[in-house]
């Protein structure tokens, strides 16, 4: 079985509590530090088997392999994409099913994350799973007043939704900018300071 490592917590001495993220279940598991394994730490996938008891609450965690990728020697394109998955964890937190859209984004984060720049990827993955989760709004409303939003600029907010300048005063953006960057999940036509705004936003939470 394969799967991301979403969190993990310390237990007794040091063996360890992992939420990992598989195709069709976020599982808990318990791993004995005394046990065969890799290194454990948030966003690595894992190959793994799960060692079902019968007399404890918890299954274990064993034969654990990394599936490591060359970009996780870019201690950048690692910080981000670790920033990313900690949002993810809380997002899916108490949720044990799953579809399997979430893994098969963060394979694709994964491939191309070798060859583009983390915050880029990262808001249009986010995009995407606005978009899946039906919270992607490309006919923009203000947030604040609920008229529609036909102004040059465009205040982006949690989730990103959306809101005029003059309603809350914060970083605003070429609002046809947006609008392209929704419809096609492809952020070139922002430059890194649009990018570095819209990362901060990303930051407040899925």
């Amino acid at each position: 079985m394969q799967g991301y490592i979403l969190n993990y917590n310390r237990s007794r001495e040091e063996d360890l509590i992992v939420t990992i993220l598989t195709r069709n279940e976020i599982k808990t598991l318990y791993r004995f530090y005394g046990a065969r394994h890799s290194v454990i730490n948030i966003g690595y996938k894992l190959d793994f088997e799960e060692d079902i008891g019968i007399k404890v609450s918890i299954n274990r965690l064993k034969e654990t392999i990394h599936l490591g990728y060359d970009w996780l020697r870019d201690n950048n394109k690692l910080y981000h994409y670790q920033e990313f998955i900690k949002l993810l964890n809380r997002h899916l937190k108490d949720i044990v099913e799953i579809e399997p859209f979430y893994i098969d984004l963060l394979d694709d984060i994964s491939i191309k994350l070798s060859h583009q720049s983390p915050k880029r990827l990262l808001i249009e993955s986010y995009l995407k799973l606005l978009e899946y989760e039906g919270r992607l709004y490309v006919d923009f409303t203000c947030l604040i007043c609920e008229n529609k939003i036909d102004t040059q600029d465009v205040v982006l907010l949690r989730a990103f939704s959306h809101a005029h300048f003059d309603c809350v005063n914060k970083y605003k953006f070429n609002t046809q900018k947006i609008q392209n960057l929704f419809k096609s999940k492809n952020s070139f036509e922002l430059d890194d300071s649009d990018i570095d705004k819209i990362w901060y936003v990303l930051l407040e939470g899925l």
